[in-house]
């Protein structure tokens, strides 16, 4: 049953994100968005380690110690902030987040969205994204610009509501 439950959440995700892409005028980004989720090594892992309440992922790291679905996932998705973790021009900064596009930044904001939509289903409030991002943004490797605008669209969203966001985001930053 397992296949059928990965299945459904994936794709849900995929459709809800989608939605919301198209809402602010990302049309390519919405058709696009996860399609890596179907390939055979994030797929097997979701079906192996789903729970339907959580990401696969997560388990799978628990389990395995390491979850190559995961690591294939951030490395062809740009819409996650790993993709964008790089060394620095000096390489005695070490690994640091470079600067999104804000394409980018918009679609990991309505993936950020969704994504508590999907699992929370009905807990979810505009609140729960950035509920979630607070858990562990001191871990979080980004871009101080890339930070700032994600962190000004969770907070708009949990204080005066989707509608108005996506209306924000279409009209002053996309526009």
């Amino acid at each position: 049953m397992n296949i059928l439950n990965h299945f459904k959440t994936i794709t849900n995700h995929k459709l809800l994100v989608m939605k919301y892409c198209f809402k602010v005028g990302l049309y390519k980004q919405g058709l696009l968005h996860d399609f890596s989720k179907y390939s055979w090594v994030e797929f097997s892992a979701g079906i192996k380690y789903y729970r339907g309440d959580v990401s696969p992922n997560g388990i799978q790291k628990i389990k395995e110690g390491y979850s190559s679905a995961w690591l294939h996932h951030k490395g062809r998705n740009k819409h996650h902030f790993e993709y964008w973790i790089d060394y620095g021009v000096d390489s005695r900064e070490g690994l640091i987040g470079m600067n999104m596009p804000v394409r980018y930044v918009i679609e990991m904001f309505i993936d950020r969205m969704c994504a508590s939509m999907n699992y929370q289903k009905e807990k979810y409030t505009d609140k729960s994204a950035l509920e979630y991002y607070e858990l562990g943004k001191e871990h979080y490797i980004l871009h101080k610009d890339t930070r700032e605008m994600l962190e000004f669209l969770l907070n708009k969203l949990a204080n005066e509501g989707e509608e108005v966001t996506l209306n924000y985001i279409k009209n002053n930053i996309l526009n």
